[in-house]
């Protein structure tokens, strides 16, 4: 499926402040944070790895625009709300022990736990310098919004950790730990650029709601390719989910059912040692078999239809409600 042109947009409009802001970085943080973002090598030479899809900057820019505003009204939202997401994926990868990410070594593998732990910290504090470099009353109200969506994101994040302690998870604890976790800042970035330019509440409501159902979209998509995901493609291996025994939506789905299905996916999640290969095949098998796939295609389906109804309307620009319901089917659509 071809990118949305707006991600491209974005990032031509997004990138440069996103490298200032890196480079406000004392020199030890710095060259990690480039890393990461995929603008150096481990060793400082350029590279073109690349940061990512670039969502969270294209959702702040068309909620600029959605409002009548223009799309460099955003910048700084969308440079704090991709700094928040970041410092979340270096701090995740230490939690889970993933040592890939984006086809690449990740930042606490590259250049050790320490490193990473920190970098993470100082991307963290450098999205509210951002915002808050010129205290305007709209920075200081996205500044308030975004601490408010990362103390939600990272309450997503702890009940996740959670999960992994208890036995049973049922779809609608699933679906609110995926709200925090992945909604709450995605509605955040779907919202900031009409915050930065003094919106109606309403409006930056509507655009508020889009962003949260696109998160759990977003996430019930993330999960299916999770299990089924393309290596070539997501840059982890097949099933990597189930390897680390997460309890996603297709997991949470089967395990729901208290069957003889959920029994079974249970047996091989309580197993001692590692999963191997032949078990996750075996645990691939039960989910599929028992619905946990279609189960969560149909979820994020039904979400994607929400976000549209959000910003139906409420008096948005079409142009950019257009590519607003563009970018979401890209993303209920994609295959990484």
């Amino acid at each position: 499926m071809v990118p949305p042109a707006v991600l491209e947009r974005s990032r031509l409009l997004v990138q440069p402040a996103m490298v200032a802001a890196v480079d406000r970085l004392c020199v030890e943080l710095r060259l990690p944070s480039r890393y990461h973002f995929g603008w150096t090598e481990v060793d400082g030479s350029p590279s073109n790895a690349g940061s990512g899809k670039g969502l969270r900057p294209a959702l702040a820019i068309l909620s600029a625009e959605a409002v009548g505003a223009a799309g460099a009204t955003a910048v700084p939202g969308a440079v704090a709300t991709e700094l928040v997401h970041n410092f979340s994926l270096v701090h995740d990868d230490i939690i889970d022990g993933d040592t890939m990410r984006r086809h690449r070594p990740t930042v606490w593998s590259a250049f050790g736990v320490e490193d990473a732990v920190i970098s993470g910290d100082a991307l963290h504090n450098l999205a509210y310098q951002v915002l808050l470099d010129e205290p305007t009353p709209e920075r200081v109200s996205a500044a308030t919004r975004l601490a408010t969506a990362t103390a939600a994101m990272i309450a997503g994040q702890a009940a996740d950790m959670a999960f992994d302690d208890m036995a049973d998870i049922d779809l609608e604890a699933c679906l609110a730990m995926e709200a925090d976790k992945t909604g709450a800042l995605l509605g955040y970035s779907a919202s900031v650029g009409a915050v930065l330019a003094g919106a109606p509440g309403g409006q930056v409501d509507a655009l508020e709601a889009y962003g949260r159902e696109l998160g759990l979209a977003f996430q019930a998509v993330d999960d299916v390719l999770g299990i089924w995901g393309d290596p070539a493609v997501t840059g982890k291996a097949a099933g990597n989910d189930l390897r680390e025994r997460k309890k996603s939506m297709p997991v949470a789905i089967v395990l729901s059912g208290h069957d003889e299905a959920s029994d079974r996916l249970r047996a091989i999640y309580d197993l001692e040692g590692d999963l191997t290969d032949a078990d996750v095949a075996r645990a691939t098998a039960v989910i599929e078999a028992a619905g946990g796939r279609d189960r969560t295609v149909a979820e994020a389906r039904l979400h994607l239809d929400a976000a549209l109804d959000a910003v139906a309307g409420v008096g948005l620009v079409d142009s950019a409600v257009a590519e607003l319901a563009g970018l979401a089917r890209f993303v209920a659509e994609r295959e990484s």
